[in-house]
């Protein structure tokens, strides 16, 4: 813990000029059941609203209206000493983000333990997988119900990515070591094998390929968009790799490699690892502003956020939004 008390005094001048005023940083805090809206100009907590129990993952409106959280249940997750709390949740909050506080609840009944979420382009529909049934619900934001289901059939489906014209979804499956392709119009479903513990998944700006990180292979796997096939695997620089982002730009993937408490760097084209950097304890969530020049890592047992310079791959400080840190999104 010396190294991130170290950093706490060290946020200053170089991020104050990294964003607009208006954007915000949203950041989930497992353990205390909240979302966090963080202004990145000062790293400064502005308001705190409440969720479901164990909030993992949110996802914001295209219009910057509205983030939808999805209340996994379980948390306390990676702390060891303490005990999990795993009873599974049902539910999706979603936050106005203009007045700062819950507008409504979506419900999904027998649907639980609803984890990785996304909404669509223009904001009418929401994804979220459930793990509790092996399945992907497709959620209509205009009446807050679900329109419809497509089962993985596969063990712990956790991430979801769509496709950029949003025809295909591709999920992430833990328990299997797999990637389901999901048709959105055949309602077709499709797995491929990736290694043990697929779970990190995000989709190239390019939209050509997909990357998956394999946490209990520690390997990231490629697909082809095109022909739904893995096209590479190599080793991903560390341990338990559990989430990848690309740089706006498209250029370098982004690795964080939880039990290595490190983020590791790819360039995407050439898959070279080119740098490695330390952050806090179980570093999960990554964050990129849309400009591309910070990363916000969520390290999860050191209670703080890990802000990284992304040219330069060093780290300017660390803040701190609350307990177990961890889903975080962009509000512009």
């Amino acid at each position: 813990m010396k190294f991130d008390r170290v950093f706490v005094a060290c946020v200053c001048l170089p991020v104050l000029a990294a964003t607009a005023a208006a954007d915000s940083l949203i950041v989930l805090n497992k353990s205390d059941h909240e979302a966090a809206l963080v202004d990145p100009q000062t790293n400064q907590v502005v308001a705190k609203i409440p969720t479901g129990k164990g909030p993992h993952e949110v996802a914001v409106s295209p219009d910057g209206k509205f983030a939808y959280v999805s209340n996994y249940g379980a948390y306390g997750v990676f702390r060891e000493g303490e005990q999990r709390r795993t009873e599974p949740g049902n539910t999706i909050t979603v936050i106005d983000l203009k007045e700062r506080k819950v507008k409504q609840t979506y419900d999904l009944g027998g649907y639980r333990s609803p984890h990785g979420i996304r909404v669509s382009r223009d904001g009418k529909t929401v994804w979220v997988t459930c793990e509790g049934l092996q399945a992907v619900v497709e959620i209509d934001t205009v009446e807050g119900k679900i329109r419809r289901a497509f089962k993985t059939n596969q063990q712990t489906s956790h991430m979801v990515v769509p496709t950029k014209d949003e025809k295909k979804l591709y999920v992430s499956n833990i328990g299997s070591g797999s990637v389901s392709v999901i048709d959105r119009a055949e309602t077709k479903v499709a797995n491929i094998t990736t290694a043990a513990g697929t779970e990190g998944i995000d989709l190239a700006p390019s939209g050509k390929e997909v990357w998956v990180t394999n946490r209990g292979a520690n390997t990231i796997s490629v697909i082809d968009t095109a022909t739904d096939k893995v096209v590479e695997s190599f080793d991903s620089g560390g341990k338990m790799p559990i989430r990848v982002k690309f740089t706006p730009n498209g250029k370098e993937a982004w690795v964080s490699n939880a039990q290595s408490n490190n983020v590791t760097v790819f360039d995407a084209a050439t898959r070279k690892l080119l740098a490695t950097v330390e952050v806090g304890q179980m570093p999960v969530g990554i964050q990129m502003s849309p400009d591309g020049k910070r990363a916000y890592v969520a390290n999860t047992n050191a209670n703080l956020i890990t802000i990284i310079d992304v040219p330069a791959r060093k780290v300017l400080g660390t803040f701190a939004t609350g307990t177990e840190p961890d889903g975080m999104a962009w509000v512009k």
